[in-house]
């Protein structure tokens, strides 16, 4: 749905070469002109008209001088820096226009009447008078000559197969008369044919066609050739073929023209000779000859140049070149250039410029040269608001073809209306006035504008025999003649409405390289040029923003203008930016747009190679269109995406970020497209995105940045019936209504409630509800902002909106909302099932008289709907309600030869039995538990039984009343379930408290709670000797446990035996304890036998693990010292090498270096941690002293801490020891003891500072400063390990020494 826009044409007309222009060629390395007369050959620079050079063909006999000769053809040969001219009278001659010298190459004696060049300039076709064809070599040696006309097919020849007969074959709608159809005879060509061959090439040079004369009949005939000149196809009979003859580039046709009875066609063939599609010439048969078919360099536009056949009164006619394109497989006339009858003015040489697929070269009788450059541009309706159409007009001849995609998205080339005008149109253009933009402007080829606009008469809705009318047509409005001189066609190149009285028109200035702005006006049917402002430069686009009102020029060499037109006294001044510096684009752009980012106006800028420009700055290289829409960016690139981006929350930077990027997972501005998709319009304030597919059908998109920033903007101005409609289509999730802003939402309920009025559409948001924050998960915001937080703190998501929509519901209309408020009890994160049961009770109950109001049965098939009917049934079970069962029952699938014997059997029991079945069957047994308990005596033991069963001991204890025969037996249940998860005391307690003091004694031996097993023995009562008995056994159980003095006491005051007392104690070396005993029961004898020797063993263990001890604390330390030494060299090795990526190389020591391998690695750890068991053992195997292991530095600390935490525990029994020792005066083995102890703390004491330096930590830090290199830094870094586990801290920890506690004896000083 693109039109051709005139972006710059050029005049040139101060050649005055001699003779008449009979051939042209573009030269593609200086892009000047090469033109050949019948005396010359001439080169010339279009821009500037300066003739560059000029080589005479008369003076060396190449021509004749009387003017007779002819040039056949004329062609560029940029390899060999020469130019190569084929005459009529059979020269090939090569010319230099560098030393201007003539060669003649080659002379044919019949003459020629043609010369082709291969696309890659490696051959050339030559056709002679004799009606044969030369092939050469680009070095003109000959390669073979053939004729024309041959008899034979070709090598393509079709095969007959020999299916039936053609009399019983099906020929389609024609039917069986075609069988019996006489050939009609081919009519010989036209009389104003001049006979001579045409060829042309395939863009590939593998083929090439000859369109000739045949001998025989008259008529035209192609014929295809190889590029080895072997004939490969003749086309078949075609009546009324004519001369011209031009093969697509693409390869796909050949493009020729055909008269027909009743129409005059440009038709196709493919490269076997049949035909295959055509379009028709808007002239009728006879009216006009076609001259040439030309297509442009990359296929896309077909130039026909016609001159009408009937003269005017000065016997001249008229010329036009026109302009083709095709989509959807409909040939478009985009342009026609009519160039009148003046011969002069008219094009007697064109050509399509080779490196510029859109620049044509035309020359004209008189000399004058013109040069058009066409640019692709859609013509669109640019308004903001929902009164803009979104029009998108196409040029189709002397039609506008207008789709207004608001209303529909017609397929082109169909559309919602054209508008049929009196003569071929060549530019369209909407007004750029808010509210307005649905008229437009159509500048025709025969100087006329035509304005278009609604029919204020014609009612808005208009229907007709059952159909409404969706777009109403734009009626002619007025007409208005252009009083500007254009002395060639389209000098007026640019037209652009700015308001309903002012038009600004773009022609060429006085000087080659500047331009001339109108400022039209109309004056009754005339618009005149009330103001014209000249512009130093050409201008290339025009285009205005409907927001700002601002007007941008671009110049052909990418500056940039800004045009001061609503002023008296219009001006044209340079674009500046915010710090006033001169803005403008490093090169022509061929489409241009106004937008404003970050707060500050751009000109935006897409060229030719895909470059997208905001100002100077590139933002992108791979934009295919592009299009700015309110407050977006919107794009296709050629990596099939669509991208949609917010101006207003976007830097120049930003946007070039954005673009570079791929996008994320939940990226709103991103989308894939099918290949190739061009952006045609966008509909404003809506979310639909036209996209115009390469074939040329259109697709509807969606864009969810789109979708998302409309729904914004509806939530935000309480719009929510059109944002839940968009939603529901566009599949977006309907949380985001809520998300959006929680509390404006709960503080609106009323109206969003009101606004859907539809009980489907609320159900459907309740039951898509979730807790999920989409505005932060699926749709974030563009702009970073954080989303609005949410009223109720604490809450969950899902009740608060249930709530506030149930008791909203219920105060508006109950019955009208009935289904939707049980969907809110039912859709809370813990269903409230029973309240919406005893709802749907009580419609039964007391059904609603309002109309419309749902009934009981109603509502339980909607319950039913959204809950397991399984689960619907226990729940109604649960209220022991039984017609609510029943009425569940009924609309389920079950039996009821199984639920009414179950239910009937309920209905028989007694109440609270009945809800203890009922609970019990549900599993639900606190409540079981709880209804039985009312039973009577006759159910305890069942009640004892659930408790047993279920465990529900606590519960059941505070069901009972203390002291009763039930929570007697409830404690002896719950006191047997203590013991077997073995916890006796607890079980004691309760066995002591029901009474049972015997069962209490034994739980309380067995847990070793000596105390209350003694009073329980005493309540029993129990005998002195089994009371002894039992002091006994539990003094062993406490001595298994290293619990002396307990042990002693019991053997003491209840064993009644001091002798064993005093041993535990001494056994468990409580010096002062045993010495009481033994004063107190005169038991000095013990003193001597067991307390003495005791003491001097404990001297002599003692003073062995000091020994001990100290050695194992100095050997360690020193091996840490080694440890730490190897490790830092290490570490330096490797910051001054490139050594391995390990992050635990600072941890390798002598044996396992940073460089070598060890087999006490880190691959330790692969012992399976699904258990704590398994963790400690890797922990422990972590922690290993075997020289060399990974971590020995933190295993020699950890036992270090060990030895010192060890030795600082033994204070309080040394201290006891040596006041024993200095008693029984061994006051030499308690001065040793003393001095060993003193000697081990001083020296672990003294260690602790060396052991844990202060800066162990920060030598992770990464090493930085003047003397670091860049491999160093890294691999500081990488050492780097994250938090340290907490055994880790620990052992980095020093060990703190209870220096506090004094121990020493003064008198041994």
């Amino acid at each position: 749905m693109r039109n051709l826009k005139l972006l710059r044409s050029g005049r040139s007309s101060a050649l005055g070469g001699p003779g008449r222009p009979q051939g042209l060629s573009v030269r593609t390395d200086s892009g000047s002109l090469l033109l050949a007369s019948q005396f010359s050959i001439t080169e010339f620079e279009p821009r500037t008209g300066q003739v560059l050079s000029e080589v005479s063909l008369t003076a060396d006999g190449f021509l004749p001088e009387d003017g007779s000769g002819a040039a056949v053809g004329l062609q560029d040969l940029p390899d060999q820096e020469s130019v190569c001219l084929a005459t009529a009278g059979g020269d090939v001659v090569l010319c230099n226009l560098n030393t201007k010298q003539l060669e003649c190459v080659g002379s044919v004696d019949s003459g020629l009447t043609s010369m082709s060049w291969s696309p890659d300039e490696e051959l050339v076709i030559l056709t002679t008078g004799q009606e044969t064809i030369i092939m050469m070599t680009k070095d003109f040696e000959p390669i073979t000559e053939v004729g024309i006309h041959q008899d034979d097919f070709g090598e393509g020849k079709f095969i007959t197969v020999g299916w039936g007969k053609k009399e019983t074959q099906f020929h389609g709608s024609e039917g069986k008369q075609a069988a019996q159809r006489k050939i009609q005879e081919v009519q010989p060509a036209a009389s104003w044919d001049d006979r001579r061959p045409r060829v042309s090439w395939r863009g590939d040079g593998q083929l090439f066609a000859v369109s000739a004369v045949c001998p025989q009949t008259g008529a035209r005939k192609v014929r295809v050739w190889s590029r080895e000149c072997v004939l490969q196809a003749t086309s078949e009979s075609i009546n009324g073929l004519e001369q011209p003859l031009c093969w697509r580039p693409s390869g796909s046709v050949i493009a020729s023209t055909q008269r027909h009875p009743n129409k005059h066609s440009v038709v196709f063939m493919e490269k076997n000779g049949l035909l295959h599609g055509d379009f028709t010439l808007p002239f009728s048969r006879d009216r006009a000859k076609v001259k040439e078919l030309l297509w442009n360099s990359d296929s896309t536009v077909l130039a026909v140049w016609l001159e009408e056949t009937t003269a005017g009164e000065d016997e001249q006619v008229n010329t036009h070149i026109q302009l083709w394109t095709v989509g959807n497989f409909h040939w478009y006339l985009k342009q026609s250039l009519d160039f009148g009858r003046d011969s002069q003015n008219a094009p007697v040489c064109v050509a399509w410029d080779p490196e510029r697929p859109l620049r044509l070269h035309l020359v004209t009788g008189g000399w004058t040269s013109l040069t058009y450059d066409w640019g692709w541009s859609t013509e669109r309706s640019a308004g903001p608001d929902a009164t803009d159409n979104a029009n998108v007009a196409v040029i189709d001849g002397d039609k506008i073809l207008v789709s207004t995609f608001r209303q529909c998205v017609v397929p082109p080339p169909m559309c919602s209306f054209d508008l049929q005008l009196t003569s071929p149109v060549n530019q369209v253009t909407f007004l750029c006035q808010p509210q307005r933009t649905n008229q437009l402007a159509a500048l025709s080829a025969d100087g006329q504008v035509s304005v278009y606009g609604r029919d204020a008469a014609e009612p808005a809705d208009k229907a007709a025999g059952g159909f409404r009318t969706v777009s109403r047509p734009l009626v002619l409005q007025k007409t208005f003649r252009l009083a500007v001189l254009q002395p060639e066609p389209l000098a007026l190149r640019q037209l652009l409405w700015l308001k309903e009285d002012l038009f600004v028109g773009l022609m060429s200035g006085a000087l080659p390289a500047s331009s001339s702005l109108l400022l039209l006006r109309p004056d009754q049917d005339t618009l005149t040029a009330r103001s014209q402002v000249e512009v130093s430069g050409v201008v290339v686009s025009m285009v205005h923003c409907s927001q700002t009102g601002t007007v941008a020029l671009q110049l052909e060499d990418g500056q940039t203008r800004k045009l001061i037109w609503d002023c008296p006294d219009p001006a044209v001044e340079d674009w500046l930016d915010s710090g006033g510096c001169k803005i403008s684009f490093p090169v022509s752009c061929v489409q241009t747009a106004l937008c404003s980012i970050g707060g500050e106006e751009f000109v935006l800028g897409l060229t030719d190679r895909s470059h997208l420009y905001a100002g100077d700055t590139q933002l992108a290289s791979n934009v295919s269109s592009f299009v700015v829409y309110v407050d977006f960016l919107l794009l296709t690139t050629h990596s099939h995406t669509c991208r949609c981006l917010q101006l207003s929350t976007l830097s120049v930077k930003g946007l070039q970020a954005a673009l570079a990027s791929d996008g994320g997972q939940n990226d709103e501005t991103l989308r894939r497209v099918e290949r190739g998709s061009r952006i045609v319009t966008v509909v404003p304030q809506d979310t639909r995105v036209i996209l115009q597919m390469p074939r040329g059908n259109l697709e509807t998109v969606h864009h969810r940045a789109l979708v998302l920033a409309q729904l914004r903007t509806w939530l935000d101005s309480l719009r929510f019936r059109e944002a839940f409609d968009s939603m529901r289509k566009l599949r977006i999730n309907l949380n985001l209504i809520y998300d959006h802003n929680p509390q404006v939402f709960l503080e609106n309920v009323e109206i969003f409630l009101t606004q859907l009025d539809s009980i489907n559409h609320i159900n459907l948001f309740l039951t898509e509800l979730k807790e999920e924050d989409t505005s932060r998960t699926m749709y974030p915001r563009p702009d970073s902002r954080p989303g609005q937080p949410p009223p109720a703190a604490g809450r969950k998501k899902v009740d608060v909106v249930c709530d506030a929509l149930r008791s909203r519901m219920e105060a508006m209309d109950p019955h009208k909302f009935c289904l939707s408020v049980l969907t809110a009890h039912v859709k809370k994160t813990v269903p409230e099932l029973e309240i919406a049961l005893q709802k749907v009770h009580e419609l039964r109950v007391k059904p609603p008289a309002a109309a419309g109001a749902v009934s009981a049965e109603e509502a339980l098939k909607y319950l039913l709907f959204l809950v397991n009917v399984n689960d619907l049934y226990e729940h109604s079970l649960g209220t022991y309600d039984f017609d609510l069962v029943l009425m569940v029952a009924e609309k389920s699938q079950k039996d009821p030869k199984e639920y009414l014997p179950f239910l009937n059997m309920l209905k028989s029991l007694e109440p609270n039995y009945q809800r203890f079945s009922i609970d019990k069957h549900l599993k639900r047994y606190r409540k079981a538990l709880h209804h039985i308990s009312k039973c009577g005596e006759e159910r305890f033991p069942e009640a004892l039984m659930l408790v047993k069963e279920q465990k529900l001991y606590s519960e059941a204890l505070r069901l009972y009343p203390a002291g009763s025969a039930h929570c007697k037996a409830l404690s002896l249940a719950y006191a047997d379930h203590l013991m077997e998860q073995q916890q006796a005391e607890q079980a004691g307690l309760l066995l002591w408290r029901c009474g049972e003091p015997a069962g209490a004694l034994q739980a309380f031996v067995s847990s070793c709670c000596w105390r209350d097993a003694i009073c329980t023995a005493q309540q029993i009562p129990l005998q002195n000797d089994q009371l002894a008995l039992l002091a006994r056994e539990l003094a062993e159980k406490l001595m298994e446990q290293r619990r002396y003095a307990e042990a002693a006491l019991l053997l003491d005051q209840y064993a009644k035996d001091c002798e064993e007392a005093i041993a535990a104690l001494i056994t468990g070396a409580v010096w002062e304890e045993a010495l009481r005993l033994i004063y107190m029961h005169n038991r000095q004898d013990i003193t001597e036998t067991n307390l003495k020797p005791a003491l001097m063993e404990a001297f002599s263990t003692q003073t062995s693990f000091l020994e001990a001890q100290k050695a194992t604390f100095t050997r360690h330390k020193t091996r840490l010292a080694v440890v730490r030494e190897l490790k830092e060299k290490a570490r330096l090795d490797m910051l001054d090498e490139d050594g391995p990526d390990c992050p635990d190389a600072e941890l390798y020591s002598e044996a396992s270096s940073v460089m070598t391998n060890s087999k006490y690695s880190h691959s330790n750890s692969r012992i399976s941690s699904r258990s704590s068991k398994n963790r400690r053992k890797a922990e422990r195997k972590k922690l290993s002293l075997k020289e060399g292991s990974p971590l020995e530095d933190r295993a020699l600390l950890y036992a270090l801490s060990e030895i010192i935490s060890s030795v600082d525990k033994m204070r309080e029994e040394v201290h006891s020891l040596l006041k024993a020792l200095v008693l029984f005066q061994f006051d030499g083995q308690a001065e040793k003891l003393q001095l060993a102890y003193e000697e081990a703390l001083q020296l672990m004491e003294a260690a602790l500072t060396e052991v844990w330096q202060d800066g162990l930590q920060q030598s992770q830090a990464p090493v930085t400063g003047p003397n670091s290199t860049a491999n160093s830094i890294m691999a500081s870094f990488q050492q780097q390990k994250p938090a340290a586990a907490q055994q880790d801290a620990e052992i980095l920890t020093p060990p703190k020494m209870r220096n506090g506690v004094k121990w020493k004896l003064a008198i041994l000083k």
